[in-house]
């Protein structure tokens, strides 16, 4: 046997030496960069100095299983000892690597076979050496050699979180700015805009007969039309740069009496608002934002679903430690089931909830009366101590 290990010994030795010729050629195939390719990224426009990653890391784990394999294949069919030790020391560094390499970038679907192919790998290759030692001895060492296994698989899987981490912030952050920019179409875009329509309906059949409120209506109509466009502006700014301050505030509730009077004037309902002189300072500015956006889509509510209606009320009531907002209409002169109902609904009453219980208040919404309907929000109020 010894002589057939000598002559046979170069032989064993590139046996032996293959597992980590694969695993070296692996990582420089998958890290290395074509040389063109680097001053092509270099010099383009707008470069900011950093190299996306090579797709070729993301097929790592399976080069990884199969220098795993290979390694325990050698080492427990090749002897053992000498320089064969110290070879196999380079191995296993090699594996670590590729193991954390390919936990970082490989998917997780093929991870299932190189992760515990490379931990049996780097933690057996020491058992023929000391095929003397006893069981307890030998767990030990298969212990200790378990410690750089997961302390690859942790330099790995960190990263990997940490860019998980960042892309489910990036999402939630471009879902926020969607949401925000629907809400900002739906509550004032499109209340301008069918006011804009109203106020069309009624200039073309006063046009003949009475061409002076023809031309108020023209004026509601540009004054709606501007108001559409600011909102547009506000959210096409916010969309460019969501920290950016914008050029005008957004509504509060010290804007409701002026939305009230346009109201009025852009329809055929009355609209009346019974708010106390300083209950606009009861609310915060986000609550106050929101109660004018709850008042909005009450009001395009009623001038869509409910156009003949005679009359609406807007009610601002601090009570304490909540303020209630509660806007009414009544049925007007068609005698029909109401069109809408509690349970179904568009965009508008479902985000308006969502936010108002976000504020830590409530939102509800439903038939009210002979045919009417009544939509109702709580919000807290700001603590005295808090006011400016």
């Amino acid at each position: 046997m010894t002589a057939m290990w000598q002559s046979t010994g170069p032989a064993v030795m590139a046996l032996g030496a293959l597992p980590s010729l694969v695993a070296a050629g692996t990582l420089i195939w998958a890290f290395a960069r074509p040389r063109a390719a680097i001053q092509q990224r270099l010099t383009r426009p707008g470069h900011t100095g950093r190299l996306a990653r090579p797709a070729r890391l993301t097929h790592l784990a399976r080069p990884a299983t199969a220098c795993a394999a290979l390694s325990l294949i050698t080492s427990f069919a090749l002897p053992q000892g000498g320089a064969g030790a110290a070879l196999k020391l380079a191995e296993v560094a090699l594996l670590l690597l590729l193991l954390a390499a390919a936990t970082r970038w490989a998917p997780l679907r093929e991870l299932k076979w190189a992760l515990p192919l490379t931990a049996l790998a780097v933690t057996l290759w020491p058992l023929p050496l000391v095929t003397g030692e006893s069981v307890l001895e030998a767990g030990g060492l298969i212990a200790f050699w378990l410690l750089p296994v997961a302390a690859g698989v942790v330099v790995g899987a960190y990263p990997r979180r940490q860019e998980l981490r960042r892309r489910r912030a990036v999402s939630e952050s471009r879902s926020a700015q969607r949401l925000q920019l629907s809400r900002d179409l739906h509550d004032f875009v499109a209340h301008d805009i069918s006011g804009i329509v109203v106020q069309a309906q009624a200039a073309r059949f006063v046009a003949a007969t009475d061409p002076f409120q023809a031309v108020l209506a023209l004026e509601r109509i540009e004054k709606a039309g501007l108001n559409a466009l600011a909102a547009m502006d506000r959210t096409v700014q916010m969309l460019h740069d969501p920290e950016a301050p914008t050029t005008e505030p957004i509504p509060d509730a010290s804007q409701l009496p002026s939305l009230v009077r346009d109201f009025t004037s852009a329809g055929a309902t009355e609209a009346h608002l019974d708010m106390p002189p300083r209950a606009a300072e009861a609310l915060s500015r986000e609550a106050g934002a929101a109660a004018y956006r709850i008042v909005v889509e009450a009001l395009t509510n009623v001038r869509r679903h409910a156009p003949d209606a005679r009359r609406a009320t807007v009610a601002i009531t601090p009570t304490g430690a909540t303020v209630e907002i509660r806007v009414t209409n009544d049925s007007g002169t068609r005698i029909a089931p109401p069109r809408r109902r509690a349970s179904r609904g568009g965009l508008g009453l479902p985000a308006l909830t969502e936010h108002a219980e976000a504020l830590g208040g409530t939102l509800t919404a439903g038939p009210h009366g002979n045919g009417g309907w009544q939509l109702t929000a709580v919000l807290p109020a700001t603590p005295p101590t808090e006011k400016p």
